[in-house]
């Protein structure tokens, strides 16, 4: 079975100050997104900044980013709606009109470390259905145990229709599920069947349980959203040593890249025109 791997840029919260190779701008996000599909990447995860590399849905920033990251390569788009959280809910739900392959779909709300990430359920229900009226690929992401729950309440109550449903297990975040072993199996043990999932590892934990994850038969992120560092000291050179790491990981368990055209087959959505 072949393994998804997804490269998460930049993310929300990290600056150049804390890792000068953080992109930030379309070109840069561009650039390493290509390296990464060079490497094995299918999917590209894409948060935006605006010109003072703060978190944005602008409309015009994430058309320009998609549009370079196109040019360069057909890897499968993925939109944060997540966004920041200072950014309001109506803001951040416009980006699914841009009708990206995919974005993320957060079910709930909750503390997200010093802040709070607003996701109130009427809000998640209606970019639900504006997505299922676009096209546009949910990406779950479960911070919680109770996240995957309210994702399948949505599932059963026909707002969620898109299949398989693709979940992303992040671990790690303060306010959400920590980063433990335990916690990643208890959450695949619960997933419905058939479906897609990948782990989300945040911070010094992203090695080992994104090779647990692939062990178990999940997909993999890698990128500087999840981790700044390669190692423990030593800052990752941009997004392609995470991203051939996880690559490295999954041929090391003898299991295959999946290639942009496997992935977009896997998770029943249209294959990019090249």
């Amino acid at each position: 079975m072949s393994v998804s791997i997804t490269v998460a840029t930049t993310g929300p919260i990290a600056s150049k100050k804390d890792n000068p190779s953080l992109p930030t701008q379309p070109d840069e996000i561009a650039e390493e997104v290509h390296a990464a599909f060079l490497a094995g990447a299918s999917v590209a995860h894409v948060h935006l900044r605006d010109a003072q590399d703060r978190p944005t849905a602008d409309l015009n920033i994430a058309r320009e980013t998609m549009e370079r990251i196109a040019e360069r390569c057909p890897i499968l788009i993925q939109l944060s709606t997540g966004v920041g959280l200072d950014v309001s809910f109506e803001e951040r739900e416009r980006l699914v009109e841009l009708r990206p392959q995919m974005a993320t779909l957060n079910p709930c709300s909750m503390s997200f470390g010093a802040g709070e990430f607003r996701n109130p359920p009427a809000d998640v229900e209606r970019m639900a259905r504006r997505m299922n009226d676009l096209g546009v690929k949910p990406e779950l992401e479960i911070y919680d145990t109770g996240h995957l729950e309210a994702a399948l309440r949505l599932r059963d109550a026909g707002v969620l229709t898109s299949e398989p449903m693709q979940f992303s297990i992040v671990l790690g975040v303060r306010g959400g599920m920590a980063a433990t072993p335990a916690n990643l199996i208890t959450m695949v043990e619960r997933l419905p069947e058939d479906c897609v999932w990948q782990v989300i590892a945040i911070g010094r934990a992203n090695l080992e349980l994104t090779a647990m994850g692939i062990a178990l038969g999940g997909n993999a992120r890698a990128g500087l959203e999840d981790t700044l560092f390669l190692r423990k000291g030593e800052l990752s050179q941009g997004n392609l040593p995470l991203v051939q790491r996880a690559v490295d990981v999954a041929r090391a368990l003898d299991r295959p890249i999946a290639t942009h055209d496997e992935t977009a087959k896997a998770l029943g959505i249209g294959v990019p025109a090249r």
